[in-house]
């Protein structure tokens, strides 16, 4: 399973994507972030954040995307802007039907490192090693964004097996060989036909 997990921001927004399961190893696939300009306008500051991020869909191609659920903090402006960048992120995998997970900061924190307390060091350690790095991704926001992509992948793995059985169930192929024939709806039964591989009676 590739989960590209997405920690949102408008001057930073964290990309990382990870491969694996639950219960083997995690392997990196990419980091990095995708910036803009504190002094651009607000619109073209979120069109260089989709611009950005459905680049990093293209090429990492994951099969789930984890962002950063934002939660209510002092800094209104800074919430604000955190939440119109994880509705971008959130809107790109929408647009490519695949199934999008919101985990909040403790739950990371708790399914890396074992504590929801955790700081960005702590969290920026463990990645590093659960990934077998040789250095710890920097800026803390990429580190962040991959401790997203870990947690999907070991919380989110079921969730995802689930919602892809969903939609096949809700959408099933249409190219079947052999469909089924239709009912009758009126007349008596049409005769069976003789199979020449039958022995018949003489007579």
């Amino acid at each position: 399973m590739r989960v590209m997990g997405v920690d949102p921001g408008l001057t930073r927004c964290g990309v990382g994507a990870v491969e694996g399961r639950p219960g083997a190893p995690l392997s990196l696939v990419a980091v990095g972030v995708v910036r803009t300009a504190a002094d651009e306008e607000l619109g073209a500051r979120l069109v260089g954040i989709e611009a950005g991020i459905e680049r990093w869909l293209d090429e990492v191609r994951p099969d789930a995307v984890a962002v950063e659920r934002v939660f209510s903090q002092h800094n209104v402006r800074t919430v604000m802007g955190t939440a119109q960048a994880a509705g971008i992120a959130v809107l790109c995998a929408a647009r490519r039907g695949l199934p999008v997970a919101l985990h909040t900061p403790s739950e990371v924190k708790a399914a890396i490192t074992g504590s929801g307390t955790a700081d960005k060091k702590q969290i920026g350690a463990m990645v590093t090693r659960l990934l077998r790095l040789t250095e710890m991704p920097k800026p803390a926001d990429a580190a962040d964004a991959l401790a997203l992509a870990i947690c999907h992948v070991w919380r989110g793995g079921a969730q995802h097996r689930l919602a892809t059985a969903l939609a096949k169930a809700r959408n099933p192929p249409t190219d079947d060989p052999n469909p089924p024939n239709p009912p009758h709806t009126s007349g008596p039964p049409s005769p069976p036909t003789p199979d020449p591989a039958t022995p018949r009676p003489w007579g």
